[in-house]
């Protein structure tokens, strides 16, 4: 039987007892039909799975009490920050999903010149709490204990003003690029990638990336859809100098 995986986003402590989210303790009970007795692993981000079984199964609430908590160590020791300009619709959702289950130690949705999606401040806090929900969910299936950071869809400008100096390897995927990604090294701060949206990045974007220190990097001979080249990057990036291969 396949491990139950559950985010709870609140302390855990052994030998304590919670109530589990609505919706994960509707999915228990009414789709996997597990009883009372039943194991579980809870996670809430601090780095380890908590054994837990169900000590109460209703119809409105779900309750687990936490038997041992293990320590697990899967994060990469690549820590990659994807700025990927905002997408639409499911697309910024498979982003999110595919970029968390290979490894992304954090993402942040960029508004750039060719940007096609607007969002105005209670839409943009919507579909951050959306975007959170949907990494917690891909680490639940990925075995991650650790979810990455999420930060408010913000200006290219904006966060390039805000990046701290040094650290961070720069890199922006863009077609004309010159970096290939053997000739790159990593400091332990690890790397930042920048991905365009749907209309790629304008010029008025790669001018301020060259600015604030932005290599380019080229994948290859192909020009890949805003969905595909940030996975394809970080996948390659992970195998290449990270933990996969």
């Amino acid at each position: 039987m396949r491990t139950i995986r559950i985010h709870v986003d609140q302390p855990l402590v052994t030998g304590g007892e919670l109530d589990l989210p609505a919706q994960a303790g509707e999915h228990l009970a009414r789709v996997l039909r597990l009883g009372e007795g039943a194991p579980v692993v809870l996670f809430n981000g601090d780095g380890g799975d908590y054994a837990a079984i169900l000590v109460h199964v209703g119809k409105r609430v779900v309750r687990a009490r936490i038997e041992g908590m293990q320590a697990v160590s899967n994060e990469s020791p690549l820590a990659l920050t994807l700025a990927q300009g905002v997408a639409r619709g499911e697309k910024m959702d498979l982003i999110v999903q595919k970029a968390t289950e290979l490894g992304v130690a954090r993402i942040v949705p960029l508004l750039t010149e060719r940007s096609e999606v607007r969002l105005d401040p209670a839409r943009a806090e919507k579909r951050l709490m959306h975007w959170r929900a949907v990494a917690a969910s891909a680490c639940e299936q990925s075995g991650r204990a650790r979810l990455p950071q999420i930060l408010p869809a913000q200006p290219l400008d904006g966060w390039l003003a805000e990046l701290p100096r040094g650290g961070a390897l720069r890199l922006a995927l863009l077609p004309e690029g010159s970096r290939s990604l053997r000739s790159l090294v990593f400091a332990p701060a690890g790397g930042l990638l920048v991905v365009g949206p749907e209309g790629g990045l304008g010029e008025r974007d790669v001018g301020s990336l060259h600015a604030a220190g932005f290599s380019g990097l080229a994948l290859g001979p192909r020009i890949l859809r805003t969905e595909t080249a940030g996975l394809a990057a970080l996948a390659a990036l992970q195998a290449v100098h990270g933990d996969m291969g």
